[in-house]
């Protein structure tokens, strides 16, 4: 079964997001197209504004509305924008005429639970690229396309599309729109009105264009669309809106440009490892050198909520020099996605990758230098051995000695311990429950150690890393004990 959705970009919806207007405002919102209206808010039209009318006119009805001309380049961009996102839905996208993009999403209905849900997800990546969309679904692509510019509607089988198609206006049709006025006198308003007239002379009058139209649209003919081509590598950036003075205020124009990459990873069938986000500061004389924010992953990954997250948490730690006014991200370091795992059962404590995003997000949340892993060094001293260095160090990964017991906590400053009844003393007395370690090293270097390492035992069952300094010639001293290391 053949399965397209169509998504509408309506014209109000691409200039509601212009600077310094506020849909809230209540002055109305009108688009111009070579001086006449091709679009308007409800708040235009209470007042009277109306389509097509002029601009004297438009301003004597309401002073205070706010006037936008149209820019195709604009729309351009955010329709392919939209398309590029969309792409992690079906490798079949095609942007198709008057700002829709036609997706043929036959082969991944099940992937994605059905058309319900995915429409959600169209939903939801259509408000991350900032823009209301209308979403029809038909078994052809021109249906698709008819119903998501007509406001909406789904008709999945061969005999739904038909009627929704009956009831469509016929001023819908670009082939039909300059025949606009012959419609009306005779008579005829619906799609399921024009397609009763005799077929040769409507081809006589109108041509054959309003014709295939109908037919592709209703099923009857092939349908032959461009898809979208994606660059090798990917590069995006957004102009704001408005002088943005906090950086975490950036995040909605980064998640649009965060959505745009996930569609072009999932089209590659890549996984991100390393991208650069750059704030834009002021330009010309009074230039301010772009904010760059590099993130590295340990694990790779195309996943969108992911990645918002852990830019999150970046922007929360950054200063900006200057107000932002423009955002771009590029994919610095990509390699080939590794598929799913297809084990039955889930891993314990989860996968690898589980695990790597949790590193990411806490070495975001917290900076590097606070989240570190063990290196230890070949030495048998434990103040010597013990290194921690940052999580994305190139030092050698090793783990502690595992012959013997020693804790992770290492005190920077040992803790000479009281002696009660011969033991060794910490809130309670320590019991010892480790046959002992003797570490004699250091004599190479002048920095000469001798001591005797026990894991103690409190009343309150806390295991302490202690150690008795060994007396040597002095066997008449009492044994000095320290604390060193404590266990979790």
């Amino acid at each position: 079964m053949q399965v397209w959705i169509g998504v509408h970009l309506p014209l109000l919806s691409l200039e509601v997001f212009r600077p310094k207007w506020s849909p809230d405002a209540g002055a109305g919102l009108v688009v111009f197209d070579h001086e006449r209206v091709v679009s308007l808010d409800e708040a235009a039209r209470v007042v009277g504004a109306r389509p097509g009318m002029r601009r004297g006119g438009v301003l004597t009805m309401s002073p205070d509305a706010h006037l936008c001309e149209r820019d195709p380049a604009r729309e351009h961009d955010t329709t392919i924008a939209l398309a590029t996102g969309l792409m992690q839905f079906s490798p079949q996208v095609a942007p198709a005429s008057e700002n829709t993009v036609l997706i043929d999403v036959s082969a991944s209905l099940r992937l994605f639970g059905g058309v319900r849900a995915l429409l959600r997800a169209m939903k939801r990546i259509a408000e991350a690229i900032g823009v209301t969309a209308t979403f029809g679904v038909a078994p052809t692509g021109e249906g698709a396309w008819l119903l998501a510019r007509r406001g909406g509607g789904r008709a999945l089988s061969q005999r739904s599309l038909l009627r929704a198609l009956s009831a469509l206006p016929v001023a819908l049709l670009p082939p039909a729109r300059k025949y606009a006025d012959w419609f009306t006198g005779i008579g005829c308003q619906t799609v399921g009105e024009l397609m009763r007239l005799p077929r040769a002379g409507l081809k006589k009058r109108c041509g054959v264009a309003l014709l295939e139209l109908l037919d592709r649209a209703a099923g009857g003919a092939p349908e032959v669309h461009e898809w979208l081509e994606l660059p090798p590598t990917f590069a995006a950036r957004i102009e704001m809106p408005d002088r943005i003075e906090n950086a975490e205020a950036c995040l909605f124009a980064a998640r649009r440009l965060i959505v745009q990459m996930t569609g072009w990873l999932v089209n590659q069938q890549l996984a991100i490892v390393r991208l650069s986000v750059v704030l834009e500061h002021e330009r010309g004389r009074a230039a301010i050198e772009p904010t760059t924010i590099d993130i590295a992953l340990a694990e790779p990954t195309w996943r969108e909520d992911h990645l918002v997250r852990l830019l999150r948490e970046r922007l929360a730690r950054v200063d900006l020099a200057a107000a932002v006014i423009a955002i771009g991200i590029e994919a610095r370091d990509v390699q080939a996605a590794a598929p799913e795992s297809d084990s039955l059962f889930p891993e314990p404590g989860g996968s690898p990758a589980d695990h790597a995003r949790l590193m990411e997000l806490l070495v975001a949340r917290l900076g590097a230098e606070n989240v570190l892993r063990p290196a230890p060094v070949a030495d048998h001293r434990p103040e010597i051995a013990a290194r921690w260095v940052p999580l994305a160090d190139p030092a050698k990964w090793a783990s502690p000695p595992a012959d013997t017991p020693r804790p992770i906590w290492l005190l920077e400053e040992r803790v000479k311990l009281l002696m009660r009844a011969h033991r060794p003393f910490y809130g309670t007395p320590l019991r010892m429950v480790s046959p002992g370690e003797r570490v004699e090293a250091g004599w190479f270097d002048g920095e000469l150690v001798t001591r005797d390492y026990f894991v103690a035992e409190s009343d309150d069952a806390v295991c302490y890393w202690i150690y008795r300094e060994r007396v040597g010639s002095r066997d008449d001293e009492e044994a000095r004990w320290y604390l060193h290391g404590l266990f979790g």
